[in-house]
């Protein structure tokens, strides 16, 4: 919150409100979050197989496993998967855990630990979209933008109760950054605190490093444009950003791992790169003869050079998309069918209805920000918008996991022009032009309104009212005692010897959750071994399918005919294993279990000679 004061204001009448409507519109968003979701809630942790993943690996933590130590031995092919996930998100979550242990039986420790957390980063995201909002524009943008997180946060799942994944704290960090690099005052400890944000956004997540990137970028182009006057300000960036991360390397990479280079998660990789990036920005900013822009102009490209050559030389495989490296097999039968790893082509022939809650907004944000810069209108903030929107935009074209930012950076320039649509709207009221102009800007500028025109462009007013439908009325009884996912059947195999399952990758996680096994396939792009061993099962023959499982020492084999990919891998191979059991051709040494209870699922005992 440090240096958000305008100039020619006073920092009590800015800073003042700010945290008092930044707590209200807080306090509002979780209360309407509780209400909506608490009353149908049936499990503590979120529907994303990442929540219960991360609950595992806490759990692992909170059981004596070392904190270097980040392989999940119950997951994949004998010996475990080493997991990309950050301890950073762990120890909290853990720490929350414990505290509530102290008073309340572990379930429950657990279930309001996984409530509280996600309401936690609710106020830091909302004071950091306020000091954005209130940088660029005034106390009616503010507003304006908080409303629109608001929205954001209630009509997303990203901070929902038991949603423990790291994207709610990319999230936050993500607006802080932005909010660090828009201050007007060019002030030193909102770029530190921004420089500090992009650190911890490396070391939990690969997925903002290209935004992190356009950051240090901004702040280089900023002092080589400025000169003395942002000198400091970029110095504390710069000096920031490498202590911290040289401090989170230490803090979270084994020794035994320190030359060795992963593009998914904090590395020597990321590290030696973003190193050498801030490290030559702060000694630039110290050298003699800096008055002159051209040698300061000179000085950012050799220091975009020393980057390069540094990637280039350490990560040259870090340059392209992580998943690209999968087998082929994976792409076709699980990767191609995960909704966040998929491109605006997939989405657009898959599902065009979702298209523009996905890439409307942030596509209007950036041409606002164009028409500003165009206009010399607010030139700066725009600028430093448009880099941080325009490369989560072109992410979210080859993954739309990246989508989530864009509407999140896209409040604060959009929050602007709403704002000066509704001044121009007040005092021009004869306009009916102005107040419709308002209205709609305002109504586009919200991704699920978006959504919704989707739906009823493409599915009409009747899919809009199934949409409503399933929103306003809970799965029925029926629909979650039949699923695949019900408890009865985590009961049944949890009652089993431990042993190795063979179970669709969506069940991974939650077979580890509930019972003691190993489970070869789950949903993790380094869990390969586990998932194609998996899939060869389910493809191949009966009698090839055996000598599979007994290569893989599995002991129990879980079966959900209703699961998609399921499907999917019988309709490959008509004869494989999976087809023929969904036809109820099922192979002697398959021994059925009974379960004591409605379910879905299919649980065999492996009974091989």
């Amino acid at each position: 919150m440090a240096d958000i004061t305008l100039p020619g204001a006073s920092r009590t009448t800015v800073a003042r409100p700010l945290l008092v409507w930044t707590l209200v519109y807080s306090l509002v968003t979780m209360a309407v979050l509780l209400l909506l979701n608490l009353p149908s809630a049936t499990d503590y942790v979120g529907t994303d197989n990442d929540d219960v993943m991360r609950l595992v690996q806490v759990r692992d933590l909170l059981a004596g496993q070392s904190w270097f130590d980040m392989t999940q031995y119950r997951l994949g092919l004998e010996g475990g998967t080493l997991m990309h996930w950050s301890r950073f998100i762990d120890l909290p979550i853990a720490l929350l855990i414990r505290l509530f242990a102290q008073v309340v039986p572990i379930e429950q420790a657990e279930a309001i630990a996984l409530t509280v957390w996600p309401f936690l980063l609710i106020m830091p995201l909302f004071a950091a979209m306020a000091v954005a909002a209130r940088r660029i524009g005034d106390e009616v943008t503010m507003h304006l933008a908080l409303m629109l997180t608001s929205i954001f946060v209630i009509t997303g799942n990203r901070f929902l109760p038991g949603s423990i994944d790291h994207h709610n704290v990319q999230l936050v960090l993500v607006a802080t950054i932005a909010a660090g690099l828009l201050d007007p005052a060019r002030g030193i400890w909102g770029h530190a605190l921004a420089g500090f944000a992009a650190a911890l956004a490396i070391a939990i997540g690969a997925e903002t490093t290209p935004l992190v990137a356009v950051a240090c970028a901004a702040v280089g182009v900023l002092w080589a444009i400025e000169g003395l006057a942002y000198a400091r300000a970029a110095r504390a960036f710069a000096l920031t950003l490498l202590v911290s991360l040289s401090a989170m390397f230490f803090a979270t990479v084994p020794a035994a791992q320190y030359a060795l280079v992963t593009c998914d998660s904090l590395s020597i990789g990321f590290y030696a790169m973003v190193g050498i990036g801030a490290g030559s920005l702060f000694v630039a900013t110290q050298l003699p003869g800096m008055q002159d822009r051209r040698l300061r102009f000179v000085a950012i490209g050799v220091t975009g050079l020393l980057v390069a050559v540094g990637a280039l030389t350490i990560a040259p495989q870090c340059l392209q998309n992580p998943l690209n490296d999968l087998d082929p097999l994976l792409h076709t039968l699980w990767l191609s069918g995960v909704i966040e790893a998929q491109s605006f082509l997939d989405q657009m022939a898959r599902e065009p209805s979702a298209f523009g809650g996905f890439y409307a907004v942030g596509f209007f944000a950036i041409c606002v920000c164009i028409f500003r810069i165009a206009n010399d209108d607010r030139l700066r903030p725009h600028a430093i918008l448009l880099g941080l929107i325009g490369i989560c935009f072109i992410i979210a074209l080859v993954q739309v996991r990246g989508a989530i930012f864009v509407n999140l950076l896209a409040i604060p320039p959009l929050a602007l022009l709403i704002g000066e649509l509704r001044l121009k709207a007040r005092e021009e009221p004869e306009q009916l032009g102005t107040g419709l102009l308002f209205a709609l800007a305002t109504l586009l500028s919200v991704p699920s309104a978006w959504a919704l025109f989707g739906v009823l462009f493409v599915e009409g007013t009747a899919g809009v009212a199934n949409r409503m439908k399933g929103l306003a009325q809970p799965t029925g009884t029926g629909e979650i005692e039949a699923a695949c996912e019900a408890p009865a059947g985590f009961a049944t195999l949890n009652s089993l010897p431990k042993g190795v399952v063979v179970a669709p990758s969506d069940l991974g996680a939650e077979i580890l959750r509930f019972t003691p096994h190993r489970v070869l396939s789950g949903p993790y792009h380094r869990n390969q071994g586990g998932m194609l061993t998996e899939l060869h099962i389910g493809l191949a023959k009966p009698e090839e399918a055996a000598a599979f499982l007994r290569g893989a020492g599995a002991t129990i084999l879980v079966f959900c005919p209703g699961f998609q990919q399921t499907q999917k891998i019988a309709g490959t191979k008509a004869d494989g294993l999976y087809a023929g059991m969904l036809k109820s051709e099922v192979p002697s040494y398959l021994s059925r279990v009974a379960i004591d209870g409605p379910s879905g699922m299919q649980i065999y005992r492996v009974e091989l000679p």
